[in-house]
């Protein structure tokens, strides 16, 4: 990680990782937990860059993921992904010429694709709303409701550039308040312009509401098997119309999400345990009573066997 810490410059920090939970923590001040939905092993780069009242990054995950995801309160985040396809917000599909777009203190949830990378651009809003002002801009009202907004090309490629010559820079010599007023021209022009993308169909809320069910039920029962018919009485749905949520809305079948939601808790479980803790045991609180079974879908899911998960040495934390 490289720093510079005088306060007329910006700070820079690029940070890799190789478990997915663990780079999910690297992104400052925000909140996030992140389950690998693709097999194989896990690799993940953070570029960011702190401003006075603005975070600019660029981040790069190998494999698909649902990211469970909370930036700071009083602030906006707007995401640019390099490539939108297959990538969801909130269960909506993003499109090509869209951006994400959420306020902060809201939870939010994201299912990226294999090989994703994304710039991210956070502003605290008394900043943006002095600076709308200054410029005599009315800023689009609605970029709180819609996760997702349409944007010109030309818009997105003058915003994507100014962040990646940032991130890329060597210097940094540049000082910070020059490097904010450059962005928040960018970004003025990105809300005040394009408008939100079209809401999603009547059938997205139903959908939606059947698959944050499962989720709330999913997250009370971990520790033991959950059947279809019990989420299809749950969600009062028939199994057809809960597959068809789950791929519509998370992109995974019930039961991928609800087999790969308790791999990942096992290796969160893992990477935390305290000495005296064995795999089997730990395994079999989360419901995984065939050991062998176990063992060769963690492997396969994550590159590694569960007792080089237990053994392996906490990741060092960079200042």
């Amino acid at each position: 990680m490289t720093t510079l810490a005088s306060p007329f410059v910006p700070k820079r920090c690029i940070q890799e990782a190789s478990d997915a939970d663990e780079h999910a923590q690297n992104l400052t001040r925000w909140q996030q937990e992140y389950d690998q939905l693709s097999p194989g092993c896990f690799y993940g780069r953070l570029d960011e860059v702190a401003l006075d009242t603005m975070q600019v990054f660029k981040e790069h995950t190998g494999q698909a993921l649902r990211q469970q995801c909370r930036v700071w309160p009083e602030s906006l985040w707007i995401g640019i992904p390099l490539d939108s396809q297959g990538s969801r917000i909130n269960g909506q599909t993003l499109n090509k010429g869209e951006v994400m777009c959420r306020p902060g203190g809201q939870d939010f949830e994201l299912i990226t694709p294999e090989a994703f990378d994304i710039y991210g651009l956070v502003i605290q809003l008394p900043a943006l709303a002095t600076a709308a002002k200054q410029q005599g801009v009315t800023l689009d009202t609605d970029w709180h409701l819609m996760p997702r907004r349409r944007a010109a090309n030309e818009t997105l490629s003058a915003v994507t550039f100014l962040i990646e010559r940032l991130l890329s820079s060597q210097t940094l010599a540049i000082a910070s308040h020059i490097h904010q007023d450059i962005l928040l021209m960018a970004l003025l022009e990105l809300l005040q312009i394009e408008q939100p993308s079209a809401e999603p169909p009547p059938s997205y809320a139903h959908r939606k509401g059947v698959v944050d069910r499962v989720k709330h039920h999913v997250n009370e029962h971990l520790s033991g098997p959950v059947t279809m018919e019990e989420l299809c009485q749950l969600t009062h749905v028939s199994r057809r119309t809960l597959q068809y949520s789950f791929n519509s809305i998370v992109g995974i079948s019930p039961l991928q999400f609800l087999r790969l939601t308790r791999l990942n808790r096992v290796r969160r479980a893992l990477r935390g345990a305290t000495p005296d803790q064995s795999v089997t045991e730990i395994a079999t609180y989360w419901g995984f009573w065939h050991l062998g079974q176990f063992a060769h879908d963690y492997k396969q899911q994550f590159g590694e066997c569960p007792s080089h998960t237990l053994n392996a040495p906490p990741p060092a934390r960079l200042a």
